[in-house]
């Protein structure tokens, strides 16, 4: 299936289908709640707190769950897009040592609650390893998160021949990480690479020599912001 073929099929997504359980499940109790609120409690005043309440916790699940529709529009050759809306919390030279074993550049990407979940993938290219390691449930922004917490890692290779690898990290509220990416298949940057629950981080590990085009503190838009130029 070509890119264009498979693209098209994004256009129908609007709510991510990760989150369309929790929100009925939702609807449906805070309705029950605020019914009973409402017909068998005299004074109006809860009923008016907990509908307010309620109302407030469902807006912002419908925006944890939203699924945006982006294309990116530049060229992709040696791009590397960010694979999430969030903060960027690091950019340094570590030890990557459960694929790579070496020295690489890592972008770490942070999602608060009041993120979008859904993750891209970074780079274009050939899945040529997906691995899930069960771990802890640390706050994601803390260095030891990257190698202690449940994660998942998408490695790509791109046409050119580099290997680049997004890490998917479950954060203190995170549990749960879906990954779409399967080896030997062909990936795109405006696809989804997966969704991760409540609360989490996407670093993204680059050859030694790659070009960063953000800074610490920077926002990032999913699939929109160029975090990176391969060298």
């Amino acid at each position: 299936m070509n890119r264009s073929t498979r693209l098209k099929k994004l256009k129908k997504v609007r709510l991510h289908h990760e989150g369309i359980s929790t929100l009925v499940v939702s609807l449906i109790a805070f309705l029950i709640i605020n019914l009973v609120l409402y017909k068998f409690v005299k004074s109006k005043i809860p009923f008016y707190i907990v509908a307010t309440i309620s109302t407030a916790i469902y807006l912002l699940l419908v925006n944890f769950f939203r699924c945006p529709i982006r294309r990116f529009e530049g060229d992709v050759e040696k791009t590397v897009v960010a694979p999430a809306d969030g903060k960027v919390v690091v950019i340094e030279e570590v030890e990557e040592n459960e694929y790579f074993q070496g020295k690489r550049l890592m972008i770490s990407i942070f999602m608060s609650v009041l993120n979008v979940h859904a993750n891209w993938y970074p780079v274009e290219g050939t899945i040529k390893k997906v691995g899930h390691e069960n771990g802890k449930f640390m706050k994601a922004w803390l260095p030891k998160a990257s190698t202690d917490n449940e994660r998942s890692l998408v490695v790509i290779e791109t046409p050119e021949g580099v290997e680049v690898m997004a890490r998917q990290i479950a954060g203190a509220m995170a549990r749960r990480i879906v990954t779409y990416a399967k080896e030997g298949e062909e990936c795109f940057i405006d696809e989804h690479m997966g969704f991760i629950k409540f609360g989490s981080r996407v670093d993204v590990y680059l050859p030694i020599g790659s070009k960063p085009c953000v800074k610490l503190g920077d926002l990032t838009t999913g699939n929109q912001t160029i975090i990176a130029k391969l060298k």
